[in-house]
């Protein structure tokens, strides 16, 4: 059976619709699997999927976080060991230090060699560099995961309770967070749930979890429990008003955190100010300060200077951040 040319027509149509139909179905397809991929797959369930036992992925997770094998802190300087751990770089905290540490080392000796800089400036850059800057970093890195925490801790304590609601044990319930819920939530609620499997309570898992991260809701948490464990009542009720007050003190903070940006914005300009024009004047003007500036007053008058801006910088910092 031969076809007109009109059939013919009208086949190459459908074939053509029919194969842009397919391509557009196929590319949804593997957009929506990496998209479901990136959102449900934390850190540990990666790990997980290399085929390795759980209990060695829980002590690799533990010691690259500055920990033992038990979750306890690996040196005795406790407070640098917390905000390394509470930062989530992951790594060993000595070859980290070391790294800043060698870096000032060889910004010092630059420095020294290159512009002939005397003892006390090189000294300071190292000083800075080396000890200060590291700080500096985990401090940041700190804050910025304990944010996201915040943000994701109320969902994570609505999941578990309905967990709860549904007949699920607390320790399903924590395991089933480890698996649905990103980075950093789900790795932690994940090492909690295989530290729950290997003979913690949760009380005591959950207090581990709140040293790890540094969050003061999850030792709310810790706390919920503990008296739970001890006197009793209805966990799921404490936890669904747990969620209530976290979200809400949550909105409290960005509410805050929007009216005080005015203040915020006033405080950078100001710091700045100074700083910007005195750069500007360098460069357009190197002869603007005359013989002024190889005044020996010059460096104490600055240094007088700098320590008054940045004492004004502390009260505005203090005025525009709010701790509750």
């Amino acid at each position: 059976m031969m076809l007109t040319g009109q059939e013919l027509l009208y086949f190459i149509y459908a074939l053509a619709a029919a194969s842009v139909i397919l391509a557009g179905e196929a590319l949804y397809l593997s957009f929506a699997g990496r998209r479901a991929a990136v959102g449900a797959i934390n850190r540990r369930l990666k790990r997980l999927s290399d085929e390795v036992p759980a209990e060695r992925t829980l002590q690799n997770l533990l010691r690259e976080r500055g920990l033992t094998e038990s979750g306890d802190f690996v040196f005795g300087l406790i407070g640098l060991n917390r905000l390394y751990t509470q930062s989530g770089i992951t790594g060993n905290p000595l070859t980290f230090a070391g790294m800043f540490v060698f870096a000032g080392l060889v910004l010092a000796l630059l420095l020294s060699f290159l512009l002939h800089m005397s003892a006390i400036p090189v000294f300071v850059v190292f000083l800075l560099v080396g000890f200060v800057l590291p700080l500096v970093l985990l401090r940041r890195a700190r804050s910025k995961r304990i944010q996201k925490f915040a943000k994701q801790l109320p969902n994570a304590l609505d999941m578990i309770v309905r967990s709860l609601r549904a007949g699920h044990p607390a320790s399903v319930a924590v395991g089933l967070v480890a698996r649905e819920m990103p980075d950093p939530l789900g790795t932690e609620f994940g090492i909690v749930s295989d530290e729950i499997t290997f003979g913690l309570s949760i009380e005591q898992a959950v207090r581990k979890l709140s040293q790890r991260v540094g969050f003061e809701g999850l030792h709310l948490l810790s706390i919920a429990l503990s008296i739970q464990s001890k006197t009793g009542g209805n966990l799921t009720e404490i936890l669904a008003n747990l969620s209530s007050v976290l979200r809400e003190r949550q909105k409290l903070r960005m509410k805050i955190r929007a009216l005080s940006s005015e203040g915020r914005v006033s405080a950078w300009i100001i710091s700045l100010f100074p700083i910007v024009m005195f750069l500007i004047l360098q460069i357009t003007a190197p002869s603007y300060y005359g013989k002024v500036w190889h005044d020996p007053l010059i460096m104490p008058v600055f240094l007088g200077f700098g320590v008054w801006a940045l004492l004004g910088d502390f009260i505005m910092y203090r005025m525009v951040n709010f701790d509750f």
